[in-house]
């Protein structure tokens, strides 16, 4: 049942910051994430720009090279407006998974990524060792919109039995 599995990625979405204002003077900002037929969101956060969602979203991953969507919306009451959106690569965390790190010390930086065009960072990025868990924080640029970025935290979490990576 498992096989096809290659773990389970933790994704907590932390804030929103500087979000697009979508209603008269804020919105009711909530985030959709997708990977491949998965789709999970956050609860909606009413009257805020910089929502504090610390929301933690669990996706099963088969193929570390498909990207996470993720698109953030204004919940109305008919038609829910969109506020941009973001690609997440998941692969270097994946290949720091990979290398299976010994005795480690704890917060250790494995590795840093920095913004440029190919992603959507909109700061550097820390992958790093945490209880013997890899973690990435990250800051991501909505694109398609005014403004606002979202801040995450990803966990790897290996599944007894999956094809692991």
């Amino acid at each position: 049942m498992l096989d096809h599995l290659v773990g389970l990625l933790k994704l907590r979405v932390v804030r929103g910051v500087n979000l697009a204002v979508r209603d008269l003077r804020s919105s009711d900002p909530y985030v959709v994430v997708r990977i491949g037929k998965q789709k999970l969101k956050t609860r909606v956060v009413k009257k805020s720009v910089n929502p504090e969602w610390d929301d933690e979203l669990t996706l099963s991953i088969e193929d570390p090279a498909v990207p996470i969507r993720l698109e953030v919306f204004d919940k109305d009451t008919f038609v829910d407006d969109t506020m941009g959106n973001a690609e997440v690569d998941i692969r270097p965390l994946v290949e720091i998974v990979k290398m299976k790190l010994q005795d480690v010390a704890d917060r250790t930086v494995v590795k840093k990524l920095v913004p440029n065009r190919q992603n959507c960072l909109a700061e550097e990025s820390s992958i790093y060792i945490s209880e013997g868990k890899v973690k990435q924080d990250m800051v991501v640029r909505l694109r398609n919109v005014e403004s606002g970025e979202i801040e995450l935290q990803l966990q790897w979490i290996d599944l007894p039995g999956s094809k692991g990576v």
